[in-house]
């Protein structure tokens, strides 16, 4: 959860092709699968995209900014509702870039990101790093992590990582990212993406 975090778009946003897709993890014994109704779909592909999204769209995610330094050592990135903790020890996360993404390449390049964890009021944020042809960081203040990686400000958390492995998986990628260093900046509102908007939560805190 590369494209534009417009909810009229609705996949085009933080990176919907490459999240809400992203997000299903699909295991096949054969080519069928059965539905609710018993009926046997022989070819999953025959599953309408746009039904899909839908869907799955009905799955809240966070929203994270995927940040790096480019060959020129401008400040790029892209907003994804993907990204997701892996493992302990070690430490890592992942996220699914969409395989049309222009930005992800400049990621590989790099070798290391940083995750940064949207806060309610930094829908903008989402919007700038869609942008294609322009500064996606022209409006966006930020500051470098221990590592160099554009952590940008006023967001809940950042998580500073390298590249550990990257996978194909169908029309995306999973990229898995060693972590280096993270840090808790906010501790406001997390931002949200459900049914092709943005919103924000408030946890219950009352002891259960």
């Amino acid at each position: 959860m590369a494209s534009t975090p417009d909810p009229a778009s609705q996949t085009k946003g933080i990176t919907m092709g490459s999240t809400m897709e992203g997000k299903v993890e699909t295991h096949e014994s054969d080519s069928r699968t059965a539905v609710p109704d018993g009926v046997i779909v022989d070819d999953f592909h025959t599953i309408d995209p746009m039904r899909f999204r839908n869907v799955l769209g009905h799955f809240p995610t966070g929203v994270v900014a995927v940040t790096t330094m480019d060959a020129e050592n401008n400040p790029t990135g892209m907003a994804v509702g993907s990204f997701t903790s892996v493992s302990l020890d070690p430490p890592l996360v992942a996220f699914l870039p969409d395989k049309s993404s222009s930005t992800f390449p400049k990621i590989r390049t790099a070798g290391r990101f940083c995750a940064n964890v949207l806060g309610s009021e930094q829908q903008q944020i989402c919007r700038s790093l869609a942008r294609k042809g322009t500064d996606k960081f022209a409006d966006v203040e930020w500051a470098p992590t221990p590592s160099g990686m554009p952590r940008i400000e006023g967001a809940l958390a950042w998580i500073d990582c390298e590249i550990d492995a990257v996978h194909d998986a169908g029309d995306h990628h999973i990229v898995v990212g060693r972590v280096r260093h993270l840090e808790l900046d906010t501790p406001e509102s997390p931002l949200i993406f459900f049914q092709g908007g943005y919103g924000g939560f408030a946890a219950d805190r009352q002891a259960v």
